[in-house]
This record gives structure tokens, sequence and C-alpha cells, in this order.
């Protein structure tokens, strides 16, 4: 029996009453999973309230305190991570391995922002006038707002959670509607753990309503988001009305530059992991490749092969699958859409090319067209799905301007043995990530962060803790 949850306000699950209920379902076989609250901006005015009252209290706790509960939280998401996982499992339609490899980052993430308690720092500043201390302080915004996607739904609350905490805020976050029960879950296991409440906020619902009044709000103080452009812009126009700051994480288009000298085994193995990964719906997945015409041929053969090789399937049917399902029909008839295009454009379809046709689920074959070029929608457009386009290019001077010809700028990789080409990647590629001859996936103690339309600020490591964080400047005349 599929299970209903109600939305975690001040430290309790609670009935909000009169808002609508939305299914949840498995992508992989249809399968009823849960329901969960549409909620509206009473239920949304009732979680900042609460987090409001929360804030000053949490923020005058000592960081190391504030440490503390996060330490908590991750202590009990190891204890539940084989449960979570399956849910996670479930409901997006990851494999399961890298479902719990999702639980796994989420708890390091607590441990590593709860690190921070200790290290966050101001500045002494020289000043102009004798006897005169200038300082700079950082304190927190105050209540802060987490929109999340579902490609990662899990490792995405702790991603805005754990950096608004550590420094002082409380939180209210929105679930994606698509993969909302894992951060039902969450909620459980922070409240088992003694997180006090109205620190983190759980409601439910979709953009349109949830996601709208949280995005006005006026006591909002940061709206953090991941998603689509289409959604960020519309976050963004909301957020104006108050002048909210806003973080975003949008689309991404990454290129793979492949030369001539490359390790063409680890280049395709590599792009193929990079491209298959939560069936190609990862923002910093490789997107697209441009391979130095001298080797296409046998890339694409390499790279053909290890597409081809990768099963796919309903993840907890067959725990052996390498790829699962695609989250919703919407996103499988756009990918389809798009390989439909590019056929008829002239692209060469080299392995799959078509739905994957097991009687239930939103499968689509895993695909690599070549004979791409950088005019074709397939080379410009956010696929999000397990389709690889291959354009050929005859210099690394042309494979990067082709790469910066796009409105994303998130991340981005080259293949070579030689030094000179991967430095000139680096200073040239205008993305906020470079990866030299390994797979797309960042690290927590980076700074994840896009240009152009995959962005405003970022995430991660010292610079995306200070995200969360506003300047105060004293004045102090001493002597």
């Amino acid at each position: 029996m599929a299970t209903e949850y109600r939305n975690f306000i001040d430290g309790e699950f609670v009935v909000t009453g009169g808002d609508p209920l939305i299914e949840v379902r498995n992508p992989a076989n249809g399968e009823l999973l849960a329901f969960v609250p549409d909620s509206g901006a009473a239920v949304v005015e009732r979680a900042v309230e609460a987090a409001t009252r929360a804030q000053p209290a949490w923020e005058r706790l000592p960081a190391i305190q504030r440490a503390g509960h996060l330490r908590a939280i991750a202590t009990k998401l190891r204890q539940h991570k084989d449960r979570l996982a399956e849910i996670i499992t479930r409901e997006q339609g990851k494999v399961l391995g890298l479902a719990t490899v999702e639980v796994d980052f989420t708890a390091d993430y607590l441990d590593y922002m709860a690190e921070w308690a200790r290290r966050i720092e101001g500045e002494m500043i020289p000043s102009d006038r004798p006897g005169e201390s200038i300082f700079l302080m950082r304190k927190p915004i105050g209540v802060t707002a987490g929109i999340l996607p579902w490609n990662f739904p899990f490792f995405l609350i702790a991603r805005k959670l754990a950096p608004a905490l550590i420094t002082g805020n409380t939180i209210v976050i929105k679930p994606s509607e698509e993969t909302p029960i894992n951060a039902f879950e969450f909620a459980h296991l922070a409240q088992e753990a003694g997180l006090p409440p109205g620190v983190f906020n759980l409601v439910s619902g979709r953009g349109a309503s949830t996601g709208s009044a949280l995005s006005s709000h006026p006591g909002i103080g940061l709206v953090s988001f991941t998603g689509s452009v289409a959604t960020g812009i519309r976050i963004m126009q909301a957020a104006a009305t108050n002048l909210t700051r806003v973080n975003l994480e949008l689309g991404g288009k990454a290129p793979a530059i492949v030369l001539a000298d490359a390790d063409l085994d680890l280049a395709a193995k590599a792009i193929c992991d990079s491209r298959v990964i939560n069936t190609g719906q990862v923002c910093n997945c490789a997107e697209r490749v441009y391979v130095d015409r001298k080797v296409a041929e046998a890339f694409t053969t390499k790279i053909a092969a290890h597409m081809a090789a990768t099963r796919y399937g309903d993840p907890m049917a067959d725990r052996s699958v390498g790829m699962g399902p695609l989250v919703n029909q919407i996103g499988l008839d756009k990918v389809a859409a798009m390989v439909t295009k590019a056929r008829q454009d002239g692209a060469q379809v080299v392995t799959g090319g078509d739905l994957a046709d097991l009687g239930q689920g939103f499968h689509y074959q895993p695909t690599v067209l070549a004979g791409c070029r950088h005019d074709m929608e397939i080379m410009k457009k956010e696929i999000f799905g397990p389709v690889l386009p291959i354009q050929t290019v005859d210099s690394l001077e042309e494979a990067i301007a082709l790469a910066n010809d796009s409105e994303y700028g998130l991340t981005s990789s080259i293949f070579t043995r030689d030094l000179s080409s991967a430095m000139r990647a680096c200073r040239d590629l205008r993305f906020g990530e470079t990866y030299i001859n390994r797979e797309h996936f960042e690290a927590m103690q980076g700074f994840h962060a896009g240009r152009r339309k995959s962005g405003i600020g970022g995430a991660d490591g010292k610079h995306g803790l200070y995200e969360y964080t506003e300047t105060h400047v004293v004045y102090m005349q001493h002597g």
C-alpha cells in the first residue's frame, strides 16, 4: 500500500490539509509508491515562520555545536544506508550501486561541511586612519530555501542544507515532486538525530505552487535551486520582487575533446561512464564529443562497443544492470524526438537509436550518433538521456572554439597525453570545470559552478560555503 507523507515543519510531521496530493511512481515499472502534498502558499508561510523563529537561537549556537548536529544526521544516514538506497532507486530509477554511492556521499558531505565549524574566517583590513582597525565578519543570511532536482535528490538535500546550517542559517527545502520520498525519510532521520525544531523544514509540492511560494517569499534571504534553465529563470524572476539572492545550478552541454594522441581506451571508457551514469540525467554528463579526425573511426568503434555493452532495465528487478530508466514520459519523449531530429539532419546511428521495448517503464537504448555537425540541435541542446553525439575536428583550436560556442558553461573534458594541449584547454575553455583524462564527477572540496546559462554562484568547498554568508564590516576607532 502506498504511503501518504506529511510535511515536516517545526520539528514535526504535520497535517496541513486542503492541498491536493501528488502520486509518486516508480519510473522503471509504474508502481505507485506514495502520495505527497502539493503544498500551497499557506503551508510555505507556516514553514518559513518556523525557520524564522528558530534562526536566532541556531545562529547563537557555537558553530562546533551546529557541526555536531550535522554529524549526528550523517551517522543516522549510514545506519540506514541500504534502505535509503533502495528508496532512491525505486522512485528515481538509478541503479542501486549509484544510489548507495549517493547515500554514502551525502553522509560524507555532511561530515565535510561540519569540519568547517572551526574554519569559517573573517578578515582584518588595514585602515587609512591612525588608531583604527577594520574587521570583516561573515554572518548567516537568515532563512534560506533549497529547491531540489530529481536526478540526485538525496545528495542535493545535503548540498543545500549542510552549508546553510553550519553557517548559522535555517532552511526550508522543497524536494522534486518526482522524487520526494527520500527527502521525507531524511527528515525522519534528522528528527531522530535531535536537530532542533524549525532549523530544517520540508514542504513538498510542484514548482508552480510550492516552488513559486518559496521563491517569492519576502522572508527568504537566499533561494538555492538546481534544475532546468527555464525553471531557474522563473525562480530568479520571482525572487527579484524582494531582491532575494539566488544560487542557481542549471543545465549543461559538456563537451569532451579527444585528441589524436589520447589513450583511446581510457577516453572511450571515461566518456561512456560520463554518459550513461544515471541514464545520462546529470548536468555535468559528457553531452557531446569533438574527436580528432585521425582517430575518429577508432574512437567511435571503441565507445560504441562500451555503450552497446551497457545493460539496462529495472534496477530493482535486476541488480546487475548498468543503467535504469529515464525519470518520466516527458524525458523519454524528449530524448526520442532529439534522436529522430538528428537522424533527419544527417547523423548516423552507430548503436542504439530507439526506445527500449521492455514492456514497461521509460527506457531508451544507449545510443551513439556519428557524423554530427555543430549546427544540429543534438549538439546544441541538452539531451539529458543516454545519447552521445560525435563530431570530428581537425585541431585543438577548432575543438575549443566549437566547445565554447554554447549557451552553457558548466563542465568540460579533454583527453590527451600532451601537457601543453591540456594546459591550453584549461586556459581557453570557458567552463566552470575541466576534467583531464578522467570521467566527469566533481569533488565536494572543489567548487561546482557554471557560466552563462549554466547558472549563478556555485556549490561545494570553501567558496560554496561562503555563498550562505553575508559580510559585516566593522570600523573600530580605539586609539
